[in-house]
């Protein structure tokens, strides 16, 4: 099972503002990729992550408009266009009753004074032995371990909220062995002539 377990991270004045910079450029992909997906015409195919990827970031730095997108770690901007992707196919499975809880809306253009994030995958990140967490082109981020992790994570999305506080959210794996009840389970069935009537099951909870 994947677990998150979530930190505070204390970045100095010259990682925030790299951090603003990563979280800009995330946002200015996934919203470039969105505004090109809405962009189609009805019944033209859309593109895949590859080609988005190609789209809003290989080609986009080329331009003078995007340049600016070389600056930060090509990582985040690859993994703001696979969310994208996932959004978009968890509104589908939604909308054909394929997934379950609540039902997922269409995915919106992000802003600059909502919550801000950027997820960094195996290659983008460390945990040094010092205990610091080395992000690409970030440097080295002060974390407090208010527990130790499980397993290696094999992603980390660090997030800034509103009140400017920021903390890094680690997915691990995680197995939960089955633990069986002790007692037997008891059920109560309300009946029409009888108020209630107490059923014993042998059967583990």
């Amino acid at each position: 099972m994947k677990l998150r377990f979530n930190y505070r991270v204390y970045p100095n004045e010259k990682q925030k503002e790299k951090l603003a910079q990563t979280f800009g450029c995330a946002r200015v992909v996934w919203n470039d990729s969105l505004a090109l997906i809405k962009g189609l015409e009805k019944g033209e195919k859309w593109p895949s992550n590859g080609e988005l990827q190609k789209i809003a970031i290989t080609q986009a730095k080329q331009t003078e408009e995007r340049c600016w997108l070389s600056d930060v770690s090509n990582i985040p901007l690859q993994q703001s266009v696979r969310d994208l992707g996932t959004a978009l196919s968890s509104f589908f499975k939604s909308r054909k009753g394929e997934r379950k809880g609540q039902r997922v809306g269409f995915p919106r253009f992000k802003k600059r004074h909502d919550n801000q994030s950027a997820r960094f995958t195996r290659y983008g990140f460390s945990i040094r032995e010092s205990g610091t967490l080395l992000l690409a082109k970030i440097g080295e981020l002060k974390v407090q371990w208010s527990r130790p992790l499980p397993s290696e994570p094999s992603s980390v999305t660090v997030l800034r909220n509103k009140v400017g506080q920021y903390h890094v959210s680690f997915v691990v794996e995680v197995d939960i062995p089955f633990i069986p009840a002790e007692h037997e389970a008891v059920g109560v069935d309300l009946g029409i002539k009888t108020f209630a009537a107490t059923i014993y099951s042998v059967s583990r909870l």
